[in-house]
C-alpha cells in the first residue's frame, strides 16, 4: 500500500489526466489534474490478483451465479456499517449516475419535480434535467464554516410538483458525515411531502478518522418504505472504470417497480465489475480502506493548513470524501478570476463550484486522492498564483 508511489497516468485514456488539456486549458505536460473524483492509487492487491485470474483464463464470455458477488456485498454493509441486508434487495447498475437515472425513470414522471439539497454532486443535475424533470433546489445554509439544513425555510420553496428526493450521504462537495438527526430529519421531510428518499451513499466508506457514517435506512428505519440506498466499490477502490454500482432496495413494493425498470432496459451487469467488487468487499479490503483514509487524512491536513494560509480563502473542514471545497469569498474576487488563477497561473485543473447548483458559485473543487508530493506542489503552485494578497 505506497499511496506516495507516483503512476503515470497521461497517455492512458485517463479522463482525469487526457482530459485536462481539452477540457480546462491546463496544458498536460505540466498541469495538476484535481476535478473529477478517481484516485492516483491502484487498488487493492486482491482486487489485481483477482483480475489477473480472469486474464490468465482468457475466456470473458456471460457472468452468471452471482452469489458470491451478493453475500460480499452483504458481508461490507454488515461488517463495515453494521446494516444487514438481504441478497435480493441488491441490483447492479452500470455505476451510481446511471442508478440515479434508473431512480428517477421508476419513480418520477416527465413534467415532475425531484428535490437537491444544493450545492450537490452535478451530475444529479444532469440526468434529471435529460430526463425532462425539474429540479427544484433547496440551497443549504452556511454554519460556523459547515452545511445544515434549513427545512423550515425549504417549505416556501417547493412547488408540489416534487415527487423524490435524491440525497449525497456523505455529502459531495462539502464532505459532511450527516448525524443520525439530521437524518431522521431528512426522512420526516420526505415522508411529510411524499417523496421516494434516495440516498446516494458512494462515498460511505471513505470517512476521516474520528467520523462515522450512518447508513438512512439504519438510521430512519420508519422510512424504509420510501427509501432507496446507493452504493458501490467504485470510489471507494479506484475502479470507477468498470461502471458497477448498487441500488440497494429494502421495500418490496418498490423493489418490484425498480426491477421493472431495470427488466425493461435490458440491464445486467459486466463480469469484471463483478469480479472485481467481490475481491473488493474482503478483509483484504478493508485494511486497504483503512489505510487509504488515514492517507487521505494526512493530504487533507496538508492541504488545508496551505490553503487556508492564503487570505480570503477557506478550505472546509472535510469529514469525508476526497473533495476539498474551497471558498474563495473572502478574496472579493469574481468567479472567473480566481478560477483563472488556480487554471492559467497554478496550472491546476478543478471542478467550478456553480455546476453544483445554488451556493456554490465562490467555491473550487480539489480532489485531493492523489500521492502527498502533488498536495504539496499543488499548494506551492496555489500560494503563488495568489502571492499578490500576502
Amino acid at each position: 500500500m505506497n499511496f506516495d508511489e507516483i503512476i503515470e497516468r497521461r497517455g492512458t485514456h485517463s479522463a482525469k489526466w487526457d482530459m485536462m488539456e481539452p477540457l480546462f486549458g491546463v496544458p498536460a505536460d505540466e498541469g495538476l489534474p484535481m476535478w473529477v473524483a478517481d484516485m492516483d492509487f491502484r487498488p487493492p492487491q486482491v482486487v489485481q490478483e483477482t483480475l489477473r485470474g480472469m486474464v490468465d483464463h482468457g475466456v470473458y464470455g456471460y457472468f452468471g451465479d452471482d452469489s458470491a458477488y451478493k453475500a460480499a456485498i452483504g458481508w461490507w454493509m454488515e461488517n463495515r456499517h453494521g446494516w444487514k441486508i438481504e441478497a435480493d434487495w441488491i441490483f447492479t447498475t452500470h455505476g451510481l449516475v446511471n442508478g440515479t437515472a434508473l431512480c428517477v425513470a421508476t419513480w418520477s414522471q416527465p413534467g415532475d419535480a425531484v428535490v437537491l439539497f444544493t450545492p450537490v454532486y452535478h451530475a444529479f443535475h444532469r440526468v434529471i434535467k435529460a430526463a425532462g424533470r425539474t429540479v427544484t433546489e433547496l440551497p443549504m445554509k452556511l454554519t460556523e464554516g459547515r452545511y445544515t439544513l434549513d427545512f423550515d425555510a425549504y417549505e416556501a420553496i417547493l412547488t408540489g410538483k416534487e415527487t423524490m428526493l435524491v440525497f449525497c450521504s456523505p455529502h459531495n462537495p462539502g464532505g459532511r458525515v450527516w448525524s443520525v438527526e439530521e437524518l431522521k430529519e431528512v426522512a420526516a421531510f420526505a415522508k411529510k411531502h411524499d417523496l421516494i428518499l434516495v440516498s446516494d451513499e458512494i462515498h460511505h466508506d471513505l470517512v476521516m478518522p474520528g467520523q462515522t457514517h450512518s447508513v438512512m435506512t439504519k438510521a430512519a428505519p420508519e422510512a424504509q418504505d420510501r427509501t432507496v440506498v446507493m452504493a458501490a466499490t467504485t470510489k471507494t477502490f479506484n475502479i470507477a472504470g468498470t461502471h458497477s454500482g448498487n441500488v440497494i432496495v429494502p421495500d418490496p413494493a418498490l423493489r418490484e417497480a425498480f426491477g421493472a425498470t431495470m427488466a425493461g432496459l435490458g440491464i445486467s451487469p459486466n463480469s469484471f465489475g463483478v469480479v472485481m467488487a467481490t475481491a473488493a468487499y474482503s478483509p483484504e479490503g478493508a485494511e486497504w480502506v483503512d489505510a487509504l483514509c488515514a492517507y487521505l487524512d494526512g493530504n487533507r491536513k496538508i492541504f488545508d493548513a496551505g490553503v487556508n494560509a492564503i487570505p480570503g480563502v477557506a478550505s472546509m473542514a472535510l469529514e469525508s470524501t476526497y473533495l476539498a471545497w474551497v471558498d474563495f469569498s473572502g478574496t472579493g474576487m469574481a468567479p472567473e478570476e480566481f478560477k483563472a488563477r488556480v487554471e492559467k497561473e497554478a496550472k491546476i485543473a478543478v471542478n467550478a463550484g456553480a455546476a453544483f447548483g445554488i451556493g456554490g458559485e465562490n467555491f473550487l473543487r480539489f480532489n485531493l486522492a492523489t500521492p502527498r508530493a502533488n498536495i504539496e506542489e499543488a499548494v506551492r503552485r496555489l500560494q503563488a498564483a495568489f502571492s499578490d494578497l500576502q
